[in-house]
């Protein structure tokens, strides 16, 4: 294999266990080279840290896959990496059908992606040393016997890398529509044309978190619904009442199907602008016991942070004065760039605006089948909050 060698001033990044190299890491490389192969990764004094698969036209050049010289890079290995990330899965959440299955990085498989519905997997393929598919395709076979397998490489980030988008599927047949069920909660998923491959997993503990918040007397206003996650678990646990919002129709289309699977009748679903619809609620002196703002990403970029974080900082506000005195908001944010501790300093300005004072009595980030590595904050990318509300005394 050829190698990459490693600039000396370089931060030891790769030897606390990140699993990438940038370019401007890189002093040279020696050997030939074609794009998605394997290479051996050594530092300035000769000394070999890794192998991994590189890509010169991507600013990731290097994705490492082992750092163990005795590991050979062959079909075994795929198979062996995909049966313990399985193995990973069944023993923190006992019992699981449906999950994320394999988390790219956090499953020392960088670029690969794999949520498991049911007997239905969904792929998505997201850098150019991951395709290989053939070694991928046997051991997903191999380790999860699924009915089929549907390709969701239709995702911007595959063009930095040089890929085409494509999606459909790739191994069987089977309805694009698949019923799951997570925390006692029935789902309809479009593996086809949902949001990421379908469904949010990450969240899963998370909708759990909410229970000891839900009464029989308890009304919740669920904004950015989407499909309902976080309304049907409100319900689930014996809510009075749930008002459900979300700017897309197809969504909420979904989500008064999933209420509908599982048959819950006291929730009302309003199409809107979420950040309208706060406002107005304002004004027209609404509250509930629970406010739940679960929002898409507002930051794609570190440029785009500060302007994210007045997006947050305008539900947050508005979400406060929405809730009676003694209830909760429920508040996350999935905005790698957005980091931790601006996350929080956001919510105690609303909070300071908004005449309140918050007890914070859960505080989490993605759940078990989204591990991250230590070494790797890019994995470190949500967060979930829970807060009591009370007014200034």
């Amino acid at each position: 294999m050829a190698k990459v060698v490693l600039n000396r001033k370089r931060k030891k990044r790769l030897e606390q266990g990140h699993p990438w190299v940038f370019q401007s890491e890189v002093d040279y490389i020696e050997g030939e080279i074609t794009p998605g192969d394997f290479v051996d990764i050594y530092n300035h004094e000769g000394f070999w840290l890794a192998k991994g698969y590189i890509n010169p036209a991507s600013q990731i050049i290097v994705r490492v896959m082992t750092q163990n010289p005795d590991d050979e890079l062959n079909e075994q290995f795929f198979v062996n990496r995909i049966r313990q990330a399985w193995a990973y899965r069944e023993r923190m959440i006992p019992g699981v059908r449906s999950c994320r299955a394999v988390y790219g990085e956090a499953d020392f498989l960088p670029g690969l992606i794999v949520d498991k519905y049911e007997d239905v997997l969904v792929v998505q393929i997201l850098a150019l040393g991951m395709e290989n598919k053939d070694w991928i395709l046997t051991g997903l076979l191999e380790v999860f016997e699924p009915r089929a397998i549907y390709l969701r490489n239709d995702v911007n980030v595959r063009e930095l890398e040089g890929l085409e988008k494509e999606k459909g599927f790739w191994y069987g047949e089977a309805e694009t529509e698949i019923e799951i069920e997570e925390n006692g909660v029935k789902y309809i998923v479009d593996i086809e044309n949902g949001q990421k491959t379908g469904f949010f997993f990450d969240q899963r503990q998370n909708r759990a978190a909410i229970r000891p918040l839900i009464g029989p007397d308890t009304t919740v206003l669920d904004c950015f619904t989407h499909t309902g996650s976080f309304m049907l678990n409100a319900c689930l646990y014996g809510a009075k009442h749930v008002t459900a919002v979300d700017i897309s129709e197809h969504a909420i289309e979904t989500a008064k199907r999933n209420a509908a699977l599982n048959g819950f009748t006291n929730v009302d679903f309003v199409v809107d602008n979420a950040f309208d619809y706060l406002r107005q609620a304002v004004r027209d002196g609404k509250q509930w016991d629970v406010v739940i703002l679960d929002p898409p990403a507002f930051a794609k970029s570190a440029n785009a942070v500060r302007k994210a974080l007045r997006g947050y900082k305008d539900i947050n506000l508005n979400g406060l004065k929405l809730v009676k005195d003694g209830g909760f908001l429920v508040t996350a944010s999935c905005s790698y760039h957005v980091r931790p501790d601006k996350f929080r300093e956001m919510i105690a300005d609303a909070a300071f605006d908004a005449k309140k004072v918050l007890r914070e009595v859960y505080w989490s980030g993605a759940g078990y089948d989204h591990p991250k590595l230590l070494a790797a904050d890019e994995g470190d990318y949500l967060k979930f909050a829970i807060y009591e509300v009370h007014s200034r005394r």
